[in-house]
């Protein structure tokens, strides 16, 4: 099959489980030739350049990336004609026959959405799902400074962040992958998201409800490492449709590291 006749049955299926394919959405064919033979599907959070190594390596050469390619959310290339870093980038997808396509915005319609449901795996949270409540999550109560010494853990993370007083009790959490970060209710103790603005944000709110003595906790995982094992889940799904071609998921990893 063709990378163009994968999506076509990409949209078929979400058409079947009651998901029409945007109009507008970012979800398209961001480098190579839709028309492309495709000998092997990697999903992963982001496209980046050593992604692609090991993709192509893997004999993968249709790439379904949930994050943008080329720097920007609608993959505008106009500025970075002429740059050194992208120019080997498409030199490399054009020499290795790649095609990449990104599955953002219907990735997230589909129920359960992949992304919370590969994170909340990883964590090992999935039997703590809320019946009633969408992302949350109720676990034995911990601190949080032991929560988050779990989440690093579990997630190999090396450059995790916590805001809050690390002996609170928590038990109740709100997980919201990728950008941003649910909001810390009444009813929520800890908020577990990708990334969060410092300034304005919930990370501002979460330090001035400690200094207040409240209990209020948030852990940042970044957003790779939020949302990269979603992808799996959508490496999971695609299987279920697409069985005359190897699929695999390729996770980009957290691109952050502590000083050394």
């Amino acid at each position: 099959m063709t990378a163009q006749q994968i999506v076509a049955r990409i949209q078929k299926r979400l058409q079947e489980q009651g998901i029409a394919w945007r109009a507008q959405t970012v979800d398209t064919f961001k480098a190579g030739s839709p028309e492309t033979e495709v000998k092997g599907i990697a999903t992963t959070g982001m496209a980046t350049f050593n992604l692609l190594r090991r993709a192509a390596a893997a004999g993968k050469n249709f790439v379904i990336t949930h994050e943008p390619t080329f720097y920007s959310h609608t993959d505008e290339t106009t500025s970075l004609e002429h740059d050194p870093t992208y120019e080997a980038k498409q030199r490399f997808i054009k020499d290795n026959n790649l095609v990449i396509f990104r599955f953002h915005d219907h990735a997230h319609a589909l129920r359960p959405d992949p992304l919370v449901a590969g994170s909340a795996r990883m964590l090992g949270w999935t039997e703590h799902a809320s019946p009633t409540e969408p992302r949350i999550y109720v676990i034995p109560a911990t601190t949080l400074g032991a929560l988050a010494a779990d989440v690093a853990r579990r997630l190999n993370g090396r450059a995790i962040r916590v805001v809050g007083d690390p002996a609170m009790t928590v038990s109740r959490i709100a997980l919201g992958p990728g950008y941003g970060v649910p909001p810390l209710t009444s009813a929520v103790d800890v908020s577990v998201g990708g990334e969060s603005p410092e300034a304005g944000g919930n990370a501002e709110y979460v330090s001035d409800a400690a200094a207040a003595g409240h209990k209020k906790g948030m852990i940042l995982l970044g957003h790779m490492l939020s949302e990269d094992f979603g992808m799996k889940e959508v490496a999971d799904w695609l299987q279920t449709f697409l069985t005359d071609v190897p699929i695999e998921w390729v996770p980009a990893g957290e691109p952050f590291a502590p000083p050394q």
